[in-house]
């Protein structure tokens, strides 16, 4: 990287020390593959796909014309706010360290317990999706595979397993993979959408605006029966479960250069270009589609059943191949954003076998541990969860309906702090992507509503178990905390304890080549 000078490299490395931390990881991610590693994990074509039946299934045409740009502005309100801090503190963990400065040790330790839950379950879930997306395009039209148990935790433990290993080899790799994740996605998401226009028998522009209820039997049961009204708001799920781990550009701030510029505009624009291309690429779809009403009774399946319908076969395996390796490299991205939150948290000695899970290899400067653990606690979730079921609901499908709300709820709690640390000694002091107080304030504001929102339809039927889960997370975090935590963590370094760890920071930069 050209640009990135000494001098450049030095004032990383003067902040992160300012912090009381080591510049242990290796600082490889450009300004772009920062946005990249955000890009690949919100990946329109993972989410977008096979989330798509929220969609059609609920308010037809208007959840995609309407929902999509109002639930990704529902996104951008968090990731806006979030980028203000991450300027002011960038680092590994991001959320878990603003978590505890702008508040204390518990709200720190809060928002990590609750970010790398909803990371772990995410990372299984996007692997869970990859796994069906090849079922539907390869799996079994190609080589009869039947969907089982057995068969989903083999790909899973073998596509997370080479997403593991490539994240240990460095983050020189990952990066070139995930930019090369950006790239494939703009141009897919484009050929998709090229294809679909193609193909389309008219294009019914009033389509994308018109309001359906497709609740219930129309909607092939994706929706119970329920009113107009609601059957749009649950339609938001599909962006907002879309367009989220853009906090992959905070976990990663240690790896990349200028982090205090970079970090906050790789989120946001991860965001903004995200929701553009989405739009383009779900609008063309739903322009393709032959019949609304035939394409809600599909459910779930209702993008196989219309690429079989209207787009030659040829043209739709190379569309199939290419939204595979985009949806294998969105894992990638976020095997990356778990094991950094996991890095980050037990430096400070917030998980057990902490000293482990921070060791970083000096061979490849990557947190080994942290990203085998994060990998394989993402497939024993999957594996557990589809075994136990309550009703005749899958745990597994139960906790994935959870795991948004974790992740919202992490990404809340800094930001509330920040609206009311902002101008104290807590937070006193802003980076060089400052929006301004006004600003700031009026997009954390934004967020508290937003996190009400997502809360209240995060557990609507079918997923109104999700409240008991989430309550019951809340319930067994305070246990953990006034039973054993409050006493044993210390939080991360503030104040005097950053000067003591100075000679801690030079032993464990040379412990792996750091100059």
């Amino acid at each position: 990287m050209s640009d990135y000078s000494d001098l450049d490299k030095k004032q990383d490395m003067q902040v992160l020390h300012s912090m009381g931390y080591a510049q242990e990881l290796e600082r490889r991610m450009s300004r772009f593959s920062n946005f990249a590693v955000s890009f690949s994990i919100i990946c329109i074509l993972s989410g977008g796909i096979n989330s798509l039946a929220q969609a059609t299934s609920g308010a037809g045409g208007a959840a995609i014309g309407i929902g999509w740009p109002l639930g990704c502005f529902i996104s951008l309100v968090f990731a806006v706010a979030m980028a203000q801090i991450s300027s002011a503190y960038p680092t590994a963990g991001g959320l878990y360290h603003w978590g505890s400065i702008l508040g204390n040790r518990f709200t720190g330790w809060l928002t990590a317990w609750f970010n790398l839950l909803g990371l772990v379950t995410v990372l299984g879930a996007i692997n869970v999706g990859t796994y069906y997306f090849f079922m539907g395009s390869f799996g079994t039209p190609y080589f009869g595979l039947a969907d089982t148990t057995l068969t989903r935790i083999i790909f899973l433990a073998v596509i997370t397993g080479a997403q593991a290993l490539v994240n240990h080899m460095g983050i020189g790799l990952t990066a070139k993979l995930t930019d090369f994740s950006g790239y494939l996605i703009f141009a897919t998401s484009i050929l998709l959408a090229g294809v679909c226009l193609a193909v389309a028998d008219s294009y019914d522009i009033a389509r994308l605006f018109t309001f359906s209820n497709y609740s219930g039997e129309a909607g092939g049961n994706v929706w119970p029966v329920t009113s107009g009204i609601w059957v749009f708001l649950l339609g938001l799920l599909l962006p907002i479960y879309t367009i989220t781990g853009y906090d992959a550009s905070a976990h990663t701030s240690e790896e990349t250069v200028k982090a205090a510029e970079s970090v906050p505009r790789g989120m946001v624009s991860s965001v903004l270009w995200s929701a553009l291309f989405g739009y383009i690429m779900l609008c063309s779809f739903v322009l393709m589609i032959p019949n609304m009403d035939e394409a809600a009774k599909q459910g779930w399946n209702v993008f196989f059943w219309a690429m079989d319908t209207q787009v030659h076969p040829v043209m739709k395996d190379v569309l199939y191949l290419a939204i595979l390796v985009s949806q294998w490299l969105c894992g990638l991205a976020t095997v990356t954003s778990v094991s950094r939150m996991i890095f980050a948290f037990s430096r400070d000695g917030g998980l057990p076998a902490s000293k482990a899970l921070a060791k970083v290899s000096p061979t490849y400067r990557t947190p080994v541990a942290a990203i085998w653990t994060g990998s394989i606690l993402a497939v024993l979730f999957v594996w557990g969860s589809s075994l136990v079921s309550i009703g005749e609901t899958p745990v597994y499908t139960i906790v994935v309906s959870c795991t948004v709300i974790f992740l919202f709820f992490s990404f809340a709690i800094p930001i509330t702090l920040g609206l009311l640390a902002w101008g104290t000694s807590k937070w006193d002091k802003m980076g060089p992507w400052d929006l301004g107080e006004g600003m700031f304030k009026l997009f954390a504001v934004l967020s508290i509503i937003a996190m009400v929102l997502i809360f209240v339809l995060g557990i609507q039927p079918p997923n109104d178990w999700a409240l008991y889960i989430t309550v019951g997370f809340l319930v067994l975090t305070a246990l953990i905390w006034f039973g054993f935590e409050k006493r044993r963590f210390r939080g991360p370094p503030i104040g005097e304890e950053v000067a003591r760890r100075q000679a801690e920071i030079a032993a464990a930069e040379k412990a792996v080549g750091q100059v």
